[in-house]
Order: C-alpha cells, then structure tokens, then sequence
C-alpha cells in the first residue's frame, strides 16, 4: 500500500507502523507483514483512528494471534493489535468487565483472585476476550454466549455500539459481527464463589488440557470446528491423518486437530496441510470440516492457489 496514512491521520497516541511483519504476532509464527498495524494507546485512541481512516482501507483486529495464519502474502489495509494496551479487567458485584485484548487467561485468574465463579473455562482458552467474541470460544461445556452480558466497540467509522449476546446470535464457534466493528470490551456475568475451589476447578481444566493437548510447541489451537454429532479429531483420525507432514507443518501425534509449525514452516504449508486433512476426511466420511482457525492476508508463493 503506497499511501501514506501516517500522513492523513493525526493526533494518534498508539504506533502506526508501515510493512510490520506479523508472525511475531501469531502463535503458529508464520506469515508475511500487514501494510500498516496500528497499536492504539486505548479505546479513545482507537476510535480517533478509525474516525480519520479512510472507508476504502481494509482495517481488522488482531489479539495474541493464537487461532489466526497469516498468509505468506502479508495482509491488506490496517491490522490494529489490541493486546498490548487494551487489557484493562473490573468488577462491579455480579458483573465483570474486561477489555479486549485481555488474555482469556488471565480474566479467569483475576475472577478467582476476587472470588468470582464463572469464567473458570477461559483459563484454557489460549485467546484473548475480543478473539472469544468473535467465534464464541468455549470450552469444558460453556461458551462466551453462556457468560456474556454485553459486548461492547466501534463501528468502522468509529461510531460506538453495544450489542446483547442474543443480538450477536451466537452459536457453536459462531458469531454475527457486521463487517467493520471491532470489539473494545464486553460486560460478564460472574457470581460469588470459594477462591480455592474455583483454584482447583481451573487446576483440573490445565491439567486436563496438558493431558490431551500439545502445549510448548507452535500451534494454532484447534484447526477445525466439531461437526454435527462427531469430533473432528475422530474423523481426522480415521482418515488416517494422525502424524502428517509438509515440510515443518505437521498434524499432532497427540491431538490430531492441531496443526503444529515444527520450527520452518510456511502459511501454505500448514495452510495446504489443513486442506489436504479437509479432503481425506471428505473422501472418508462425507464430512467437510469447517477451519475454526482464522486464515488472513494475501496468499503468496508457489501455493496461491489454495
């Protein structure tokens, strides 16, 4: 992108970088730059932004990158990271308050540090809150919708909105969310509760998680949403995907639904990879799975065609 939007908008407080690379970004660690990413100081700063930006530039949010690829191609327009500033949490009673680029995480920790049960499932949620509104992360049997009170952010051209869970309709790794918004922060609904029971519940969902997951290795989370009466890891594994290969990209050994960059791999490795577990899996069963991972950006290299 040539035009020069340090140029056109002012008054900013966050960074605005030209060509930023974004694999230091992602948790897979994979992918080309975005045109501009903008850093906002906070919600005002992100909203002085979005109200100088001109409508034509593409703009989308970034929080840890834990369920995101980044095309080898780099990524169009604005990326605006929240997770560095955005990560403000409050109680008041029955109702928390989180910003967008808190970890899901720590969210949990802070709710059991103040006795507040809830939100014990976000503690093995490897996302941040405004990634867990955009497809309704859950996991342990409860989703954001079973928990969300109200989101909260900005339009694409900075007008403010706040919308109920039911108005999102949100559904099995699903969210309605008009084109241009970005979340800034959403409203909980938590309930007084024993600090050290809470502490133990979370204790058993990490451990859990370390039971069946790969945990230290670069990876997306799950690549494939469960489809209708099955579990995608049972179908991959029946299609006889467990352990594949192409070049660094890998299916998980332990949980064959994540996909694993085993240090070199490239976007369309991993990228084609997946497509190429989408179609044994068809072949298989019938079944076409659907990515739960968000794939991003231009697609580059000798794989474009993916």
């Amino acid at each position: 992108m040539t035009l020069q939007l340090d140029k056109l908008i002012h008054d900013l407080r966050g960074d605005l970088v030209r060509a930023e690379p974004l694999a230091r970004l992602t948790w897979l660690r994979v992918g080309g730059p975005a045109d501009w990413l903008f850093t906002p100081a906070d919600i005002a700063d992100l909203q002085n932004f979005l109200r100088q930006c001109p409508a034509d530039i593409p703009v989308m949010a970034l929080g840890a990158g834990s369920n995101t690829l980044v095309r080898d191609g780099g990524v169009d327009g604005v990326v605006i990271h929240l997770g560095k500033h955005l990560n403000t949490i409050r109680h008041e009673g029955e109702i928390l308050v989180a910003q967008a680029g808190c970890a899901d995480a720590e969210v949990a920790r802070y709710a059991a540090r103040h006795a507040l049960t809830g939100l014990e499932f976000m503690v093995t949620i490897p996302g941040t809150i405004g990634g867990g509104l955009v497809m309704n992360a859950g996991c342990y049997g409860t989703e954001f919708r079973d928990v969300l009170i109200n989101a909260y952010g900005l339009a694409r051209d900075g007008t403010e909105f706040e919308v109920s869970a039911e108005k999102l309709q949100m559904a099995y790794r699903h969210t309605i969310v008009p084109e241009g918004w970005i979340f800034t922060h959403a409203s909980f609904a938590v309930q007084p509760g024993d600090s050290q029971t809470i502490r133990a519940r979370m204790k058993e969902m990490i451990a859990a998680r370390a039971d069946s997951q790969p945990v230290g290795v670069r990876t997306g989370g799950s690549t494939f949403a469960n489809p209708d009466g099955t579990k995608a890891w049972q179908e991959i594994d029946a299609a006889g995907c467990r352990g594949w290969q192409r070049g660094d990209a890998s299916i998980s050994d332990k949980h064959c639904n994540f996909l694993i960059n085993k240090g070199g791999a490239r976007a369309q490795d991993l990228e084609q990879l997946g497509e190429d577990v989408r179609d044994a899996v068809e072949a298989k069963s019938g079944i076409r799975l659907r990515w739960e991972i968000r794939r991003i950006g231009r697609k580059g290299g000798e794989d474009a065609s993916i």
